[in-house]
């Protein structure tokens, strides 16, 4: 019963905890995204100064200038496929958090009915031992007032008969 309790109040701390590491690898994920696509733009920018090489004679370009900016572009794709899967990791933290608050919120609601219902049943309970303790405290009061009354009789009855004693002896001493 009492480890039972003791889970119980410690349940919420440790989803706490839970929630609090895949807060900080869902930070992370975005840091390294962010990191990507700084790097994308930053491609870009070497990209178009690429285009602008022109290192050929009467300034045009060169196949190695093509090749250059071909193989930026390239690096591009590729950084944007890293992108895209680690955006995919990243919604799949954000699934899996959502499915933990409400996996959260389900075994909390379930505690509260449970509380609830727990509460109500010693409510009830409560009750229960006050209507017994009243009954209890009414027989009591009736055994009181019957005893009472009983010793009023008994007094009562004292008196007459200690009445009816002196008239017997007075009639005797007249009588005689």
């Amino acid at each position: 019963m009492n480890k039972t309790i003791f889970l119980l109040l410690l349940f919420p701390f440790l989803l706490t905890n839970i929630y609090a590491q895949d807060t900080s690898a869902y930070e992370i994920q975005r840091a390294k995204i962010n990191a990507l696509l700084a790097e994308r733009s930053a491609k870009f920018g070497q990209y178009d100064e690429s285009l602008n090489a022109r290192t050929g004679i009467f300034g045009f370009q060169t196949k190695r200038d093509i090749k250059n900016s071909n193989e930026i572009l390239r690096q591009i794709a590729i950084n944007d496929n890293e992108i895209f899967t680690q955006l995919k990791v990243l919604m799949d933290y954000k699934d899996l958090q959502a499915e933990q608050i409400k996996t959260a919120a389900n075994s909390n609601s379930e505690s509260i009915q449970n509380y609830r219902k727990t509460i109500k049943d010693l409510q009830e309970q409560n009750q229960i031992l006050a209507d017994n303790q009243d009954k209890k405290d009414n027989a009591k009061d009736l055994a009181y007032l019957l005893m009472f009354i009983f010793l009023i009789g008994c007094a009562v009855l004292g008196y007459f008969l200690n009445l009816k004693n002196k008239q017997i002896k007075q009639y005797e001493k007249t009588a005689v």
